[in-house]
């Protein structure tokens, strides 16, 4: 693979680069995230549970601004919130953190 992500990948493939990317890449929450992320009262913590056990079940989309593919990852918080994060990879060894929320309809039962 190309130092460069240009191409879509299918979700398995994307789950595994976004894995690599925890353990021995670099990971960056933007701007817009960190925000979504305090507005969600989520930590950062809360935002890497997902990030390392979730998983990505929709195809990426496009993003026609910056030619992106852009992938969601889902997943239940250490508390038992069902939380959504909107990434892409800006090379095979970075990802971009871009928004996070919550969804309450798929709250964990407890």
């Amino acid at each position: 693979m190309e130092d460069n992500i240009i191409q879509e990948l299918l979700p398995i493939h994307a789950r595994k680069a976004l894995k690599e990317c925890l353990e021995v890449g670099v990971v960056i929450p933007s701007r817009h995230f960190r925000d979504e992320l305090s507005n969600e009262r989520l930590s950062i913590e809360d935002a890497y549970a997902v990030l390392r056990t979730g998983n990505i079940y929709d195809p990426p989309e496009p993003d026609p601004q910056t030619d992106e593919w852009k992938y969601r990852i889902e997943g239940h918080s250490p508390v038992g919130q069902w939380i959504v994060i909107v990434f892409c990879f800006k090379k095979v060894d970075r990802a971009i953190l871009i928004t996070i929320f919550s969804v309450s309809a798929k709250r964990r039962k407890s």
